[in-house]
C-alpha cells in the first residue's frame, strides 16, 4: 500500500507547476499549446491524486468540492476532445487557490500519520 503522503506531494507539485505555467496570464495560456498541454496534464495528475486521499483527510475541508474535482478529472481524461480552455483557465484561476489552502490544512493535520 502506498503511503498517502505521496498524494499530498503530487498535489503540491502539480499546484506549484500550474502556478509557474500560468504566471504570464490567460492570454499567454491561450496562445501556447505547450502550456495548455502542461496545464491539462498537471490538472489530471492533481485531480487523480485528490481522489486517492483518504476520506478522513478530505473531511477536514468540507467546503472543498472533492466530487467536483473528481468529475473535472474525468472530463479531462475521458472527454478530452471537448475540453474548453476557458473552463480550464477558470479552474486554475478560481479553484486552484482554495485547493492549495485545503491541501496545506490537510498536510498540517495528517503529515505525520
Amino acid at each position: 500500500m502506498r503511503n498517502n503522503r505521496v498524494y499530498l506531494i503530487h498535489i503540491r507539485d502539480c499546484i506549484s507547476r500550474l502556478e509557474e505555467y500560468t504566471v504570464d496570464g490567460k492570454a499567454a495560456f491561450l496562445a501556447d499549446i505547450k502550456t495548455q498541454d502542461a496545464v491539462i496534464r498537471n490538472l489530471q495528475t492533481m485531480c487523480e491524486s485528490t481522489q486517492r486521499l483518504p476520506l478522513e483527510w478530505k473531511a477536514i475541508c468540507l467546503d472543498m468540492d472533492w466530487q467536483g474535482i473528481s468529475d473535472f478529472r474525468n472530463v479531462l481524461t475521458h472527454q478530452y476532445l471537448e475540453i474548453d480552455l476557458e473552463v480550464v483557465w477558470d479552474v486554475v484561476e478560481t479553484y486552484l487557490p482554495p485547493l492549495k489552502i485545503a491541501i496545506e490544512e490537510i498536510s498540517q493535520e495528517f503529515w505525520n500519520v
